[in-house]
């Protein structure tokens, strides 16, 4: 394995993103404490202290958006904030995480970029926004709105993926 493809539902913090935009990813906030890589480092995968300066391979990221423009797909860039869950985040957590420089929020993605970079492995991270996060509109927050938006963003998605891995 040479690359690897990051896909996820997000909550969009972003007040320019709409639910059903694509992102690519071009960085990540991580604010917990947890890492995939605690414990003892198998040095046949990776060195123990590794860069992550470009976590999201730049590479990746301008095939993606040439595969996006392919398939006349507006794609947007932003930056991720991982978030443990299993709850959706609080109004505050939004406020913080927007000062912070996040566009997009969610519960996983990160722990797998991690230990693709620990392994050498080209990353490419594409999210769908599938809410706005919590306190941006005056209304709670609901699982099947999240699915309702993904199944919609489907097809779309599907065809930029299949764009992606052939220019792979």
């Amino acid at each position: 394995i040479k690359n690897l493809i990051v896909t996820a539902a997000t909550g969009a913090i972003n007040t320019k993103f709409t639910p059903g935009d694509l992102v690519v990813l071009t960085d990540h906030i991580k604010l917990t404490a947890e890492c995939p890589l605690r414990g003892q480092n198998l040095e046949q995968l990776g060195e123990r202290f590794f860069d992550m300066t470009h976590a999201y391979a730049p590479e990746k990221i301008e095939l993606a958006k040439k595969a996006a423009e392919t398939c006349g797909i507006d794609i947007k860039t932003g930056v991720y904030a991982y978030m443990s869950g299993p709850n959706y985040e609080t109004p505050a957590e939004i406020r913080m995480l927007r000062i912070l420089g996040a566009d997009v929020v969610g519960m996983s993605t990160v722990p797998e970029v991690i230990a693709a970079n620990h392994a050498g492995l080209c990353v490419l991270g594409i999210v769908c926004c599938s809410n706005m996060a919590a306190g941006i509109l005056d209304q709670p927050l609901e699982h099947e709105e999240v699915m309702r938006v993904a199944d919609k963003a489907g097809a779309a998605f599907q065809r930029l993926l299949k764009e992606i891995v052939l220019a792979i």
